[in-house]
């Protein structure tokens, strides 16, 4: 088994080993991953904190010892609090984007691979009030709407949910659908809290789509872009369009 870290700010991760196939999702700058199959040009990886599995470039990663590997996993992350910020090291200023992980962050800095790099900006770790997801999820309004998405330029309606939650410290699935298993389902959106989630579907029962819980039955999610919409026991009404845009199939209360 082979191991490895992302050194770059966003590296795709797509359906097939190639450059035309579908991303399904990103890896960000300093997350970790299992490379299950390495081929000639691509490597087929499990990112550590979903378990997520794709396909990745053979010239996007740094491999690292699996001794590394186990210490990165055991240990608390600290991630990157802001949008965009940099990291320096003595050859580059790398920006990075919110999310990234500073692997072994201490006093400022923190290697990878052989490089020592020092981060000024702010950061976030450990498990956060129910309150904070909220205030999380505000900062990526208007966010562009991308398919396989997970930063602020460019995210779908389970990566932002899922980067949400993880940035106070709590963990979900990357897939709405997976999203859906846990918690506890509320009946009415009368019962909901700011900071739950609800989850949508599609005529054939499938869940398709999921948004973060707001005050006065509005929701924020990733449509088109991250938009705040009016939400009721019927779904997702979008008042520039004047109709209906999402089904509601369950609300959840996660742990």
């Amino acid at each position: 088994m082979r191991y490895a870290i992302c050194s770059l700010s966003v590296v795709p991760v797509r359906r097939e080993p190639s450059d035309a196939s579908e991303m399904t999702t990103q890896a960000l700058f300093g997350e970790i991953f299992k490379v299950l199959e390495r081929r000639a040009s691509w490597s087929r990886i499990r990112l550590h904190h979903d378990g997520y599995e794709g396909w990745v470039s053979n010239k996007q990663y740094l491999e690292i010892p699996a001794e590394q590997y186990t210490t990165l996993a055991k240990e608390k992350p600290v991630y990157c609090a802001q949008s965009v910020a940099v990291c320096k090291s003595a050859q580059q200023a790398l920006p990075i984007l919110i999310g990234s992980r500073l692997p072994g962050f201490e006093n400022g800095t923190f290697v990878l691979g052989d490089q020592a790099y020092t981060f000024e900006g702010h950061t976030v770790s450990g498990k956060k009030p129910k309150s904070e997801i909220v205030r999380v999820a505000r900062g990526f309004l208007g966010a562009p709407y991308l398919w396989g998405g997970r930063s602020f330029f460019g995210i779908d309606c389970s990566g932002f949910v899922q980067m949400c939650y993880r940035l106070c410290g709590r963990s979900l699935p990357r897939d709405a659908k997976d999203q859906a298993t846990g918690g506890e389902v509320l009946s009415f959106v009368e019962e909901a809290e700011e900071g739950d989630t609800a989850f949508f579907d599609n005529d054939q029962g499938d869940i398709v789509h999921v948004g973060i819980v707001l005050s006065d039955h509005r929701i924020i999610h990733a449509s088109g872009q991250v938009r705040i919409d009016t939400l009721d026991q019927t779904g997702i009404y979008n008042a520039q369009v004047g109709r209906y845009t999402h089904k509601l199939r369950l609300l959840k209360r996660e742990k």
